[in-house]
């Protein structure tokens, strides 16, 4: 579904749920943010970063996005965080599971994908590796913004590729071991937040069509990299994202 985006100046002034996002690509934290808010039918405002905006960085709390602000909260920019605030909000459908051992699993889970040392900054590394060599990935001034940013080199990318397929082939085998059992899910027979996280990770593998997911062809190029890393990624998981899109997310993927 098609948003606006508001300006800075007007969501620092408003109430309620504002969040910033990095507007034209198809990044897995803001796409997971947005599928949770989403299923769970809550009311946000979106906000388009700008890293050079002092005062949208101050308010936020963060030059990175998703970064989340409700009323007069500090901001929320951590994957983890932002599910827990939007539990809060609204508590049901809950996306955590209520076994304890099922919702540890499901938050390591959720980490492997999303936090630090995790499947999409380890994808991000090898994409701008990528773009710095000369061989897909990002384009080269976004490539060089973000080795700067992040910090980079060869051997870190060297490790990220072999991380990436690791994290890959543990995920594939996690879903077939669930579809074995009965359930098309990650964790027992419902949907969580980690379905979520990791049908938004696929777009930096394998991203959804130009009619699900219209995009800037630079953008295109860089998401669709190919490399010996995205080797291991399973069937299946392509397979749980479409049926994630299908039947709990929305459609076409509004930019």
């Amino acid at each position: 579904m098609a948003f606006d985006f508001i300006e800075t100046d007007d969501a620092i002034a408003a109430s309620g749920l504002r969040m910033t996002l990095v507007s034209q690509v198809p990044s897995p934290w803001g796409e997971a943010a947005k599928g949770i808010l989403h299923i769970k039918g809550l009311e946000w405002s979106a906000v388009r970063l700008d890293v050079r905006n002092e005062a949208q960085c101050a308010w936020a709390g963060h030059d990175t996005a998703p970064a989340a602000v409700l009323n007069d909260e500090p901001g929320k920019a951590r994957w983890n965080d932002l599910l827990f605030l939007f539990e809060r909000l609204q508590p049901q459908p809950s996306l955590l599971p209520i076994d304890p051992m099922d919702r540890a699993l499901m938050l390591g889970l959720c980490h492997e994908i999303l936090g630090e040392q995790g499947l999409a900054t380890l994808r991000r590394v090898v994409m701008v590796d990528a773009g710095l060599q000369g061989k897909g990935g990002f384009i080269t001034p976004v490539a060089d913004y973000l080795a700067a940013k992040y910090g980079h080199s060869a051997d870190l990318a060297r490790l990220a590729r072999a991380r990436v397929a690791q994290i890959l082939a543990m995920l594939g085998e996690r879903l077939d071991h669930q579809r074995k059992a009965g359930s098309a899910f990650f964790i027992g027979d419902r949907v969580s937040a980690l379905d979520v996280y990791s049908a938004a990770a696929m777009a930096m593998f394998r991203p959804l069509s130009e009619d699900f997911c219209p995009m800037k062809e630079t953008t295109r190029a860089a998401f669709e990299t190919r490399d010996e890393s995205d080797q291991a990624l399973p069937a299946i998981m392509l397979e749980h994202r479409d049926m994630m899109y299908r039947e709990y997310l929305e459609l076409p993927i509004a930019l």
